[in-house]
């Protein structure tokens, strides 16, 4: 994380690698806990301190956000946040050893971690916070295996068939080749669930050559949301093949979304909680933009707000990805940036 009691305190810092969106969703859990889990609320339902106070943690307060966001993500993912499952959910983290448990082969390339990892089973979110703070130390080294450790931890306790079965056989790849990484782990860490689809609910799918089949998309309101913007090809025929999330991901529980923007990860996220409840709120707002690679940056959202020439801002040729990415959710909103306007697709690593 980065240097705490300072204004981008709250953030994870990463070079931009195949991690950033395992590290995006990751992020937004960690500004949820600050934010919003740990912030002492009053009976007006106002904090006694300003929000920015809590986005500029002490390092006691980094680790305490990291443990508590590492702990839910792989909850979510054993089926611990949903009891009409009907099966008792059990979290599986895997810790490095000395021990090689799997030999060099043919079948097998060691790595130097996954053929000594030692696996531990627990069976409360109580037990699974306690664990991941004693042992946080390993998700932290530098140059070190973290983001694997929560990438597997959250596969296992899944269960590796259980994601082959969220992939739906339109993917036989969880991590794919992406820059920056899957939209599939983003919505395994967001949902506890690996599913390409992003629409609500189940659809049957077919035509009148095969049967309908389901596909299950997002199956609860999230409370982290997720927006997505593809970037080119908008009429083209790549586009058939591309899912854009439905109103449980693009209108969660909190004002926190991960984002793909042209298939770069960042968070937008607002620090009332109230936002997405109250009308009013929703008119006229500031929203922040955070990059693991180091971009931060204040927009003001106006969904009152049309151009000098009376068109919408969505239909503005010289809107930036972001802003387009921005648009999907609040599609008439006028948007001004705070200092300079970056480049999304030049990301700082």
């Amino acid at each position: 994380m980065r240097p705490p009691n300072q204004p981008l305190a709250y953030g994870l810092a990463a070079p931009r690698n195949g991690a950033r969106s395992l590290l995006s969703a990751l992020q937004a859990h960690i500004i949820k806990w600050l934010l919003f889990d740990s912030r002492p609320i009053t009976k007006d339902n106002k904090s006694a301190l300003p929000p920015e106070t809590y986005l500029r943690p002490s390092e006691e307060r980094q680790e305490e956000a990291l443990w508590h966001a590492c702990s839910e993500v792989i909850w979510r993912c054993a089926g611990g946040f949903n009891p009409q499952s009907g099966v008792d959910p059990k979290a599986i983290v895997a810790l490095p050893s000395e021990t090689i448990y799997v030999k060099h082969s043919s079948q097998y390339y060691q790595d130097g971690i996954t053929e000594k990892l030692h696996f531990f089973e627990l069976k409360n979110l109580e037990d699974l916070q306690i664990f991941i703070k004693r042992y946080l130390y390993l998700f932290q080294t530098e140059d070190g295996s973290g983001a694997l450790l929560l990438l597997y931890a959250a596969i296992l306790s899944r269960g590796c068939e259980n994601v082959k079965k969220d992939l739906d056989g339109k993917l036989t790849h969880l991590v794919s080749a992406h820059v920056e990484g899957s939209l599939n782990v983003c919505t395994l860490l967001l949902t506890g669930r690996a599913t390409p689809y992003l629409h609500n609910g189940v659809l049957y799918v077919g035509d009148e050559d095969h049967y309908a089949m389901p596909q299950f998309g997002i199956l609860s309101r999230s409370p982290v949301g997720l927006l997505v913007w593809y970037g080119g090809e908008e009429n083209g025929k790549h586009n058939l093949n591309k899912q854009y999330p439905g109103s449980r991901l693009k209108t969660p529980a909190l004002p926190i979304w991960v984002t793909s923007c042209s298939g770069h990860y960042g968070v937008l996220f607002n620090t009332n909680r109230e936002l997405l409840r109250n009308y009013h709120a929703e008119r006229r707002f500031d929203i922040q933009y955070y990059t693991c690679g180091g971009c931060n940056v204040l927009l003001n959202v106006d969904t009152r707000a049309h151009d000098e020439a009376g068109t919408l801002r969505n239909d503005d040729i010289s809107a930036t990805p972001l802003e387009k990415l921005i648009h999907t959710k609040w599609q008439d909103a006028k948007i001004t940036w705070t200092g300079a306007t970056p480049f999304v697709s030049e990301v700082p690593t």
